[in-house]
């Protein structure tokens, strides 16, 4: 077993290679939980992995509580389904809410005033979903006037406190909604099955992982990441690799060698943000540069990140601006067509890519 076996058989279990998923929904399920920070490209990452036709095709399963958009993991935005999210929230809370309570104190939100601001969210929201701003209004006629800030961070407090989630949008906008009207037939676990769960869940769709990747993605220690894998118990194996060890599910294995794809993906997703122990498996030519990260989309052939992209969109045109860290080679630039292609017709565009030096 190579590093490229590892980051290959990685590629099938994020599903941009081989099978796709059958829908959307079945996208955010077998991922468990997938980043959905950027709106604007999640779409197509969710779109990619099942052959969606189109951006309704995703957020129209959104927008009818196929999957939530909401806050579960890592202090940022996920694509959790209904029957997942609360057992997911009661593992993660206790690591999760104190950050948002820290952001809170720094807003001048805490004690009493925390716990009324929560109820009265709690009951603008149970009229009906609300955007933020109209969520904003609703408290400021109660005398709660928040700064964009404190309203961001008392609405994430509330998601992860199971008092509210994502609703359909309204023109386009993100909107708030009553958890028990969204979450109606949640999972019934906890203590070890909810862990061992956590570990098969995450593997199914991200392994082979470390112990550390696990830790990362899901906002726990790196003793309650090895306590889900222990709790999984026969469920998972692992392989040892230039002395790293990976898990991953009982008899899964990596795919034959096929022919490669292109694809072209914000770094705000699963198959990049899904690790940290083991990203580098991504640049096994250790083409990215050390130190931040300055650049916020990727082009990846085959398993392997060739270099940043930026994606810039009109009426007419999706634009896709590559620039690679090494010299392309013949076929892939061939690749790089294609995966502009998918993207654009997805979007309902004319493709346009752009290599750059």
């Amino acid at each position: 077993m190579s590093p490229a076996d590892l980051s290959r058989w990685r590629l099938a279990a994020q599903r941009l290679e081989g099978a796709p998923e059958a829908d959307a929904t079945a996208v955010v399920g077998r991922m468990l939980a997938f980043q959905a920070e950027n709106p604007s490209q999640v779409a197509w990452a969710v779109g990619t992995r099942c052959g969606a036709a189109d951006e309704e095709a995703v957020l129209g399963a959104l927008d009818a509580g196929e999957f939530l958009r909401t806050h579960a993991l890592r202090l940022t935005w996920h694509y959790v389904c209904p029957a997942d999210l609360g057992w997911l929230l009661d593992l993660t809370r206790p690591r999760v809410l104190p950050s948002y309570d820290r952001q809170l104190r720094t807003a001048g939100i805490e004690g009493r005033r925390r716990t009324r601001l929560l109820d009265q969210v709690a009951a603008a929201v149970a009229g009906g979903p609300l955007t933020r701003t109209e969520l904003g209004e609703r408290l400021a006629e109660q005398g709660e006037r928040l700064t964009g800030f404190g309203l961001m961070v008392l609405a994430a407090a509330a998601e992860v406190e199971a008092l509210v989630c994502s609703g359909p949008r309204a023109a386009g906008e993100h909107t708030y909604a009553a958890y028990a009207d969204r979450v109606v037939a949640g999972r019934d676990l906890a203590g070890d099955e909810a862990l061992a769960e956590l570990a098969v869940r995450y593997l199914t769709g991200h392994g082979p992982a470390t112990d550390r990747d696990l830790a990362y993605w899901s906002h726990q220690s790196l003793t309650v990441a090895r306590q889900a894998l222990a709790s999984a118990g026969g469920a998972l194996a692992t392989v040892e690799v230039a002395g790293r060890t990976y898990w991953h599910l009982a008899g899964d294995g990596p795919p034959p060698a096929g022919q490669p794809r292109a694809h072209l993906l914000q770094i705000l997703e699963e198959y990049y943000r899904g690790y940290q122990d083991s990203r580098d498996l991504l640049d096994l030519a250790d083409l990215q540069a050390r130190g931040p990260e300055r650049f916020v989309g990727m082009a990846i052939v085959g398993s392997q990140i060739l270099g940043e992209m930026r994606r810039s969109v009109t009426a007419a045109t999706a634009r896709f601006e590559v620039r690679p860290w090494r010299t392309p080679h013949p076929g892939e630039l061939d690749l790089l067509e294609d995966a502009a292609g998918r993207y654009a017709a997805f979007l309902g565009r004319r493709p346009d890519l752009v290599v750059v030096d």
